[in-house]
């Protein structure tokens, strides 16, 4: 018993570090996926640069980020294995679905499309692996999707199959990759091979559309803030947290993605701040807050039955 009470306290700290490493990691890297959207849409909403150009460029700027951030700290990299090649397809089948469906879909539509693709394959991953979320988090779930459809309404329009399921395709892969990243041990160097193995398969890409190549200054900057920035420092933050977070919880706190783009736009776009905007971040925030009581918690949806 004096053994037990003398370790806590050590173990309490441990754990208190893990979370809040975990909470900052979360931050950053979601606040990289919203910077993310809008150089996205800025340079491809704009037609700067064509979308598997920028896929290229994106991908290139992040594995070369990543690939100088190893060396300076000069760690030893491990062999490729088969699954390395499988995180690199799929992130490169994320990036590529991405860049192509958001040509010829609206904002919002892309957006409801994504995010309901990456909770369908995250939630069902969980279910799949014995994972059982806690009723408060279904509530939650459904609270912050709620709130997407009523951020994302107005500009939803009706989709073109093709660009649709290009999304949906995105929102899978994105899904896969992110339970992938929960088994990691190195999140840096498990991040720096996957950019660096899907190059290959952008590049093919490329070469194979010569004929819509479109570029100019201000897209090239973009596809390069977009893979150096928001993709690969935002990735290697995301790998870290998924290491304290559970799939459920991983898969519901991605929707305050769309929310913080939206505030990102007010800001640096001058876009007008809502009604709608400020009661769809409410409820999607709400959401987001009410998946992640602690556990130790009464669920209080478990209390009313």
């Amino acid at each position: 018993m004096t053994k037990w009470t003398l370790n806590r306290p050590n173990g309490s700290r441990k754990e208190s570090l893990i979370r809040v490493k975990t909470l900052l990691c979360t931050a950053f890297a979601l606040v990289a996926f919203a910077a993310n959207s809008i150089f996205c849409r800025l340079a491809l909403g704009d037609s700067a640069i064509d979308a598997a150009t920028f896929t290229t460029l994106r991908l290139i700027s992040g594995a070369a980020t990543l690939l100088l951030i190893s060396s300076a700290r000069d760690r030893k990299t491990a062999p490729i294995s088969r699954s390395d090649w499988a995180s690199a397809a799929l992130l490169f089948l994320y990036a590529v679905s991405f860049s192509f469906a958001y040509v010829g879909l609206s904002v919002g539509t892309g957006a409801l499309i994504l995010f309901g693709s990456v909770q369908a394959t995250m939630i069902l991953g969980a279910l799949r692996k014995g994972e059982r979320p806690r009723l408060v988090e279904w509530a939650g779930l459904w609270l912050a999707l709620s709130g997407l459809v009523f951020l994302v309404f107005p500009g939803l329009t009706a989709p073109s199959p093709t660009r649709s399921g290009l999304m949906a395709l995105a929102g899978i892969s994105w899904g896969l990759y992110s339970l992938r990243g929960r088994t990691t041990i190195s999140p840096l160097a498990e991040t720096s091979r996957s950019f660096v193995l899907s190059v290959p398969f952008a590049l093919l890409v490329s070469i194979i559309m010569p004929l819509q190549l479109r570029t100019s200054l201000e897209g090239v900057l973009l596809a390069v803030l977009s893979g150096a920035l928001a993709s690969g420092l935002g990735y290697v933050a995301w790998y870290s947290a998924l290491m304290g977070l559970t799939a459920t919880r991983a898969a519901i706190v991605q929707l305050a993605v769309p929310v913080l783009t939206a505030l990102t736009g007010v800001v640096l776009l001058s876009e007008q701040v809502t009604l709608r905007l400020i009661l769809s971040a409410a409820l999607i925030l709400g959401g987001v807050g009410v998946a992640f009581r602690k556990r130790g918690e009464p669920d209080p949806l478990k209390a009313a039955e």
